[in-house]
């Protein structure tokens, strides 16, 4: 299957929400709000993948932050990013539920590094469950241990994506 890239844009806020939904518990998810704020003020660092039928598969977002490590207020504000450095982050790693498990979700990730390398990014950082760790560390991102995120009311780990190497 090829699976084809573009920077999200506001016609695909229905789809990307349905995703979202699909992938994050209620208190996990994103809002609309939210989401569409992403579009408008990061569609450089929010790719949609899509099929040769041009059907939405699944998503990456993430605004550029100066850190290493996401804070919980990234979640609810969305700021520009700047056109090189930082830490490229992701907010939402996600794939409708009939596309999981045929490499949608590592293409993102691969298309996304490919970004973050062009633009000087130090890094990739984000934070997941216990149980998604070995999925990161397939992809090269190293645990930095427990996050100090509550969002959700969930135990998160920090982990990143060293692009300075």
């Amino acid at each position: 299957m090829k699976i084809n890239f573009h920077s999200a844009i506001p016609d695909d806020l229905s789809q990307i929400m349905r995703i979202e939904n699909a992938g994050f518990s209620s208190a996990e998810a994103a809002t609309e709000t939210a989401m569409q704020s992403r579009i408008q003020t990061i569609s450089d660092s929010f790719i949609v993948a899509t099929n040769e039928d041009n059907l939405d598969l699944g998503y990456v977002v993430g605004p550029v932050i100066a850190a290493r490590h996401l804070t919980d207020d990234l979640f609810t504000q969305t700021k520009a990013n700047p056109a090189t450095g930082g830490y490229q982050s992701i907010l939402s790693l996600a794939v409708a539920p009939d596309w999981r498990n045929y490499g949608v979700a590592g293409s993102l990730l691969n298309e996304l590094k490919k970004i973050s390398q062009a633009n000087q990014r130090q890094g990739i950082t984000l934070t997941c469950l216990a149980n998604l760790i070995p999925y990161y560390e397939k992809h090269g991102y190293k645990v930095d241990g427990q996050s100090a995120s509550k969002h959700a009311g969930e135990i998160w780990y920090d982990m990143v994506l060293d692009l300075t190497k």
